[in-house]
C-alpha cells in the first residue's frame, strides 16, 4: 500500500454520522461539528478521483430509542428515522454511488459502531478493502466505536483527525489515546 495519506486500491473512505442533529442547531450538537464538512468533502473528492469507494454511516433511531434520556439513556432525542435532524448535513458531499450504512435502528440496544450488526465488515472483506480512512462525528462516541471495531475486524484503520470533533475535549483526548494504543494511524493534517 502507498503512503498513509494516499488513497489507493484496497482503501475505503468511511464518513461517520455527519448528520444535522450532531451539528450546531441540531438536537445533540457537537461544538464545531459543521466544521468537519469541508474537510470531509475534500477527502470525498480525493476518494472519487482515485476510484476509492465512499461509505457514509448514519444514526437512524426509532422514536422510542433506549439511548434517549426519556427512556433512561444519556442523550436527548436525536436522529429519529426520517426526521430533518437525521438527514446528512446539507453541505456534505454525498456521491451518488456512495453506500449508506444505517445503524442504531434496534429498540433493545444502541449501535454506535458502523460495524455493529450491520454486515459491513463481511461486505468490505468480500470487496477486498484492507484500509479504512475514517472521519465524522463524534470522535469520542461513534467514530471511536467504529474505528475500534474496524481494528477488531482486521482492517488497517486511519483516523482523519481534523475531520472529526468530540462531544468533549477530555473524552476526545482519551479516544485518540485509545485509538493510538490499538494501532490506529492518526492523520493530524488534512
Amino acid at each position: 500500500m502507498g503512503d498513509i495519506d494516499q488513497l489507493t486500491t484496497g482503501d475505503l473512505l468511511l464518513i461517520v454520522d455527519v448528520q444535522k442533529d450532531f451539528c450546531p442547531g441540531g438536537a445533540l450538537p457537537i461544538a464545531g461539528g459543521d466544521q468537519v464538512v469541508p474537510i470531509v468533502n475534500a477527502w470525498t473528492a480525493r476518494a472519487q478521483a482515485n476510484g476509492v469507494p465512499v461509505y457514509l454511516s448514519r444514526d437512524w433511531h426509532p422514536q422510542c430509542h433506549l439511548s434517549y434520556q426519556e427512556n433512561g439513556g444519556m442523550w436527548p432525542v436525536h436522529c429519529v428515522q426520517d426526521s430533518a435532524g437525521a438527514a446528512f448535513h446539507p453541505d456534505l458531499l454525498v456521491p451518488e454511488e456512495a453506500v449508506i450504512v444505517t445503524k442504531g435502528t434496534r429498540f433493545d440496544q444502541d449501535q454506535n459502531s458502523a460495524f455493529d450488526q450491520t454486515g459491513l465488515a463481511f461486505w468490505l472483506h468480500k470487496a477486498g478493502v484492507r484500509r479504512i480512512f475514517t472521519a465524522g462525528l463524534a470522535q469520542d462516541v461513534c467514530v471511536l466505536a467504529t474505528v475500534m471495531d474496524g481494528v477488531k475486524e482486521g482492517f488497517e484503520m486511519v483516523l482523519i483527525e481534523p475531520a472529526t470533533r468530540a462531544v468533549s475535549l477530555e473524552n476526545g483526548a482519551r479516544a485518540l489515546q485509545q485509538m493510538r494504543q490499538a494501532g490506529v494511524h492518526i492523520l493530524s493534517e488534512h
